[in-house]
């Protein structure tokens, strides 16, 4: 069992002892949940770093009781988002309670804590987020002040010989360019690593490609905010392009698709207006 306590955050703080608290408090009551966040990295590829916030997964139908246990060690609780995220607040720390990933594919299902490994976090013995689905969910975060993509390198370089594999492709289904993209861009990051990724993942996904292209799209559809959700606004909201997150391996309602934007930062998406588009305009 490998030890994680401290790796990434100071045992001694008011957020650490919050963060004790909720796994022993979890544990106690039998709540299933999987740690996450710079825990399950430094786990997988020895790279500690130090958050403001703390990662726990769940699955979504255990959200309310999963912050109800929080609440029992005096956090105050929220639902922000309700596609994918709660939140629970002591003091000046804070914890996130993740049932999808926040474009809304990667849904936290029974799959992840079947392949969850155990280890220790903050003296806690606790079980954390897979290596695929913690790749799964990070692959598409491309935001302009956020991009996970060395997250993804620095796992598969630890830990691409072990992977599931055919888990991993399974997960991306038929968003499997996105996988493909970070593998290419693995082997240009480390050139002399690029066995680290089977030969017959990178032949299938090619064969996949090449298939494709010889049968071109007809349909106009965007599937930019799933990458990053204020990018390839205003091409969706100009009715160039259909959002891609209407499709059905997306849980994401309009409703929350529309909240989702309201509260993206002004700085975050300045082009929209440099452009001459107006985000609100759908909302008028």
């Amino acid at each position: 069992m490998h030890s994680l306590a401290g790796a990434a955050i100071d045992e001694t703080n008011v957020s650490a002892c919050f963060y004790r608290d909720a796994l022993e408090a979890l544990t106690a009551a039998g709540e299933r949940f999987l740690v996450g966040g710079s825990h399950a990295l430094v786990h997988y590829t020895g790279i500690a770093r130090h958050t403001k916030d703390f990662d726990i997964f769940c699955r979504r139908a255990d959200i309310h009781r999963v912050l109800s246990v929080l609440r029992d060690i005096g956090a105050r609780t929220e639902i922000p988002f309700p596609h994918w995220l709660g939140k629970g607040h002591r003091d000046d720390s804070l914890i996130d309670v993740i049932y999808c990933s926040g474009n809304g594919v990667a849904e936290v299902d029974d799959r992840w804590f079947q392949h969850a490994p155990t280890a220790e976090v903050l003296g806690v013995r606790a079980r954390l987020a897979p290596a695929e689905e913690t790749i799964w969910s990070k692959a598409f975060i491309m935001e302009r002040e956020r991009f996970d993509g060395g997250d993804v390198s620095h796992i598969l370089l630890s830990q691409g010989p072990h992977l599931d594999w055919a888990r991993l492709l399974e997960r991306f289904g038929r968003h499997w360019r996105v996988l493909y993209a970070h593998l290419v861009l693995f082997g240009f990051i480390y050139p002399s690593e690029r066995a680290r990724i089977p030969r017959a993942v990178m032949g299938e996904l090619a064969g996949r490609l090449a298939r494709e292209e010889s049968c071109p799209e007809t349909r106009r559809v965007t599937y930019g905010p799933l990458l990053s959700r204020a990018q390839y606004l205003p091409e969706i909201e100009t009715g160039r392009f259909e959002d891609g997150r209407h499709d059905a391996e997306v849980h994401m309602t309009q409703d929350e698709i529309d909240l989702w934007t309201r509260v993206i930062d002004d700085e975050v998406r300045p082009h929209a207006r440099d452009e001459g588009h107006d985000p609100d305009r759908r909302r008028r």
